[in-house]
């Protein structure tokens, strides 16, 4: 089965935002919809792009189900290497469609779900030049970074009940990132949910994308306002 991709573009005129939405292993594009017609109530000028992801489900090959990066035999010695081997192939794909949208870097997010959210975190990291946020939804690194992209937002969104991937994972992403010079994060752990997008985290989502200010931008209007940029 060839991966699909699921398009969705504003009634009229060209796209103002990029929103890219990666499914969890095993799963497709058709589970992120429910996700998309969220975003598109509060972005009506989005551009949303539904991608199976790249490879059959190894786990089911004779099912419908796609996956970013094999989890048969993954380890926390080799999960790394598995996701920085798919992530050149994500990042160009993601530049082809803002080149075919016309949207930059700055209006894009990646929003991922699970192993989605592991490979977008990576690829935001490894291109940090790729997209302006991501939404991590029940995700996590594969490896934490040495460095935070400085013009790259990262949201953590977690169930507190999560058996799959641990909410302390993403908490541990959280004050990692948070505690890199010119890092910018946000966390939401919703405390009796599981491994899914609960409608409490999506609209914890639709909060950080609309009220979250970078501080990078408070630091520019500053320093073209002539103030001073340090803290009291």
């Amino acid at each position: 089965m060839t991966a699909r991709l699921l398009q969705s573009l504003p009634d009229a005129g060209a796209p103002a935002q990029l929103f890219i939405l990666l499914h969890g292993v095993g799963a497709s594009a058709d589970d992120l919809v429910p996700l998309a017609k969220v975003l598109r109530q509060s972005f009506p000028q989005a551009a949303l792009l539904l991608p199976d992801g790249f490879e059959p489900f190894d786990a089911a090959p004779t099912a419908a189900g796609r996956q970013w990066f094999s989890i048969a035999g993954v380890t926390e010695e080799n999960r790394a290497a598995r996701v920085q081997a798919v992530v050149p192939g994500l990042i160009d794909w993601v530049r082809g469609h803002q080149a075919r949208l016309g949207v930059g870097a700055a209006a894009t997010a990646l929003v991922g779900f699970s192993q989605g959210s592991i490979v977008s975190l990576e690829a935001a990291t490894a291109a940090p030049d790729l997209v302006g946020r991501v939404l991590a939804f029940s995700g996590r690194f594969a490896q934490l970074p040495a460095s935070a992209p400085e013009r790259t937002t990262f949201h953590f969104f977690h169930g507190g009940q999560d058996p799959v991937i641990p909410a302390q994972l993403s908490t541990a992403a959280f004050e990692h990132v948070a505690g890199l010079d010119g890092g910018d994060a946000t966390l939401d752990i919703a405390d009796e949910v599981g491994h899914e997008l609960h409608p409490a985290l999506l609209e914890r989502a639709i909060f950080r994308l609309t009220h979250h200010v970078p501080p990078r931008l408070w630091r520019e209007a500053l320093s073209q306002a002539g103030a001073p940029t340090g803290s009291a």
